[in-house]
């Protein structure tokens, strides 16, 4: 890998991580569930962004990777569902 394509994905690592943490903290405020599905989403994807830079001989290509990456957009998908549900309840 080279140092380009390394610092680039610590930079979306860094950026996956902050959006998490910012996350956490509204979700500390207001105890909403789309807050904390949001900073669980963020902070998986840091983890593998930071993960493939880590791992030796690793490729972005690799089927694990994406896997987890589904995960992180299956994740962004429930919470925006469970919250469009739940004002439709509220009605």
């Amino acid at each position: 890998m080279s140092a380009i394509n390394a610092f680039l994905l610590g930079a979306v690592a860094t950026g996956s991580l902050t959006a998490a943490l910012f996350f956490l903290r509204f979700w500390r405020l207001t105890h909403d569930r789309f807050f904390l599905l949001f900073s669980i989403a963020f902070a998986i994807d840091a983890a593998d962004r930071a993960a493939l830079v880590s791992i030796a001989f690793s490729s972005e290509h690799e089927p694990l990777f994406y896997l987890i990456r589904l995960l992180v957009y299956t994740l962004i998908l429930i919470a925006i569902i469970d919250k469009n549900r739940a004002n439709r309840r509220d009605r």
